[in-house]
């Protein structure tokens, strides 16, 4: 036996109060996960209230830019003062946050409640997966953490149908202020029902490393939407960006060396696991959160769907999710081997979306379906093997911390790949020659505009998005193949029966 590490205690010894725990937990985390897609097919509902087109993209940037740029922090609070008020203060901020975006009177007062409400949704990811580590022992854990991955992903697969759905019948701030009573609920359950761990280790909080790590988040996905902040991609404002991301990234790593609690501790990267994870969870997040909106509108702009009948096809997604998560839980479960799923799913992902990249605007809906259920499985497979991975190789007293750096490269590679996707999309349509009757911008029209054109043009518009997504799904297939490298890289390990 690892001596460095003790044998493991539940938090919670009653398993009936642990399965009551995690109930909580999920729906804490659905809530927050959620609005990461929610927004998608509200968005021109939004667009026409308020205005301002050109910032439509921020009021989903915000929240993953927010919320990735403090993953690390709550880990780290979570070692440092208890995973149990740090968890309550995420929920609370998210809460309030969501009730402030229900109200919010313009675009720049919406994008403002985003931040703030991203700012708890990061805190609330982060800490569910510590807690799931102080209740569940290592392979028990992979089973539930199968079902946290499906809570994460079957919420962004269902957000664009209920987003739409919510939006045309009680209006768009519905979808925030409808997280109020849910956010109610949880905070009493975990208030009762979550016991208060005191660390062992003097608290001391590294202020400097954290504000230098999110500083060089915020500037990396700043970087990603130059083009649609600056004009262009290299243009004086976005290469500044650029020098002032490096000079935070040197600096964090000259005072994470000198800190006595460093918000990421570097001796983590000496393990090629660590180090691999994280690779794997930046790639895993761009192909299967990043895609969720693209996948949307692929499905208005080559199919002619409404908002609604394309979301529909998540289903598809959610299901796939369903049997790959559940499966790779419980067969990790009983192997304790985590690196096989991995590598199968990433595999299906490259495969999947290299087939979507062949997709032409005439497709049957029944073979879309298919593929999107099969990328679902994907997904599925090998969401929950990283921070597994990560968890069972780090000290105890660092599981918070490298839990909430796997989980901020999941959340950054999607925002990364929001942007990446949307740049790709909008530079084929700039360079496509068409001269469609009753076109004058192809970039603006909605699926209301689309459906109204008559078919010949309706058709044209299709073929000319078709072929700006085989870039993009080409471009997603080579981020999951990546992922794979990686994947394959990593030491095939077995996970012990007891911590």
């Amino acid at each position: 036996m690892d001596m460095s590490k003790p044998a493991f205690q539940s938090l919670v010894s009653d398993p009936r109060q642990r399965l009551l725990l995690f109930f909580f937990l999920m729906l804490s985390l659905f809530m927050a996960t959620l609005d990461n897609q929610i927004v998608s097919t509200a968005l021109p509902t939004i667009v026409g209230e308020f205005g301002q087109m050109e910032r439509f993209g921020w009021i989903g940037s915000s929240y993953l830019l927010a919320s990735s740029a403090v993953m690390p922090i709550y880990g780290k609070l979570g070692d440092l003062f208890g995973r149990k008020y740090v968890m309550i203060a995420a929920i609370l901020l998210f809460t309030l946050g969501s009730l402030t975006c229900g109200m919010a009177w313009s675009m720049e007062s919406l994008i403002a409640a985003r931040v703030f409400q991203g700012i708890g949704g990061g805190g609330i990811m982060v800490s569910i997966f510590s807690v799931n580590a102080d209740l569940f022992e290592p392979r028990e854990r992979a089973k539930y953490q199968s079902y946290t991955s499906l809570v994460i992903m079957a919420s962004g697969s269902v957000g664009p149908l209920l987003g739409g759905t919510m939006s045309d019948l009680f209006g768009w701030r519905s979808i925030f202020l409808i997280n109020l009573p849910i956010g109610i609920v949880v905070l009493t359950g975990l208030a009762i029902l979550l016991p208060y761990r005191r660390p062992q280790r003097q608290p001391k909080i590294d202020y400097p490393g954290a504000i230098l790590l999110a500083a060089a988040i915020s500037c990396f996905v700043l970087f990603a939407d130059s083009r649609e902040l600056f004009g262009s991609i290299i243009s004086t404002e976005s290469l500044v960006v650029v020098f002032f991301c490096a000079a935070c990234i040197v600096a964090w790593v000259s005072v994470e060396r000198r800190a006595a609690e460093p918000i990421v501790p570097l001796r983590l990267f000496r393990d090629s696991t660590f180090t691999l994870s994280l690779v794997i969870s930046a790639a895993s997040g761009s192909v299967a959160i990043g895609m969720v909106n693209y996948f949307a509108l692929f499905l208005q702009t080559t199919a002619g769907l409404s908002p609604t009948a394309a979301g529909s096809f998540f289903i598809a997604v959610t299901v796939g999710l369903v049997v790959g998560s559940i499966s790779a839980g419980r067969l990790i479960a009983l192997s304790g081997r985590y690196k096989p799923f991995l590598v199968l799913g990433l595999s299906l992902n490259c495969l999947m979306l290299g087939i979507f990249s062949q997709l032409h605007a005439g497709t049957p809906l029944p073979v879309i379906a298919l593929i999107m259920l099969f990328q679902g499985l994907a997904v599925g497979f090998g969401q929950q093997a990283p921070i597994i991975a990560v968890q069972n190789t780090v000290p105890k007293g660092d599981i918070g911390t490298a839990t909430g750096t796997v989980t901020l490269m999941r959340m950054g590679g999607a925002a990364i790949a929001i942007s990446l996707y949307g740049a790709i999309i909008s530079a084929c349509l700039e360079g496509a020659a068409f001269n469609i009757p009753g076109v004058p911008d192809i970039r603006a029209l909605t699926p209301k505009l689309l459906a109204s054109l008559p078919e010949a043009a309706r058709l044209s518009v299709a073929d000319i998005y078709a072929a700006a997504f085989t870039n993009l799904f080409l471009t997603a297939s080579g981020i999951a193949a990546l992922g794979l490298a990686a994947a394959i890289a990593m030491k095939n390990v077995r996970l012990p029966f007891r911590g």
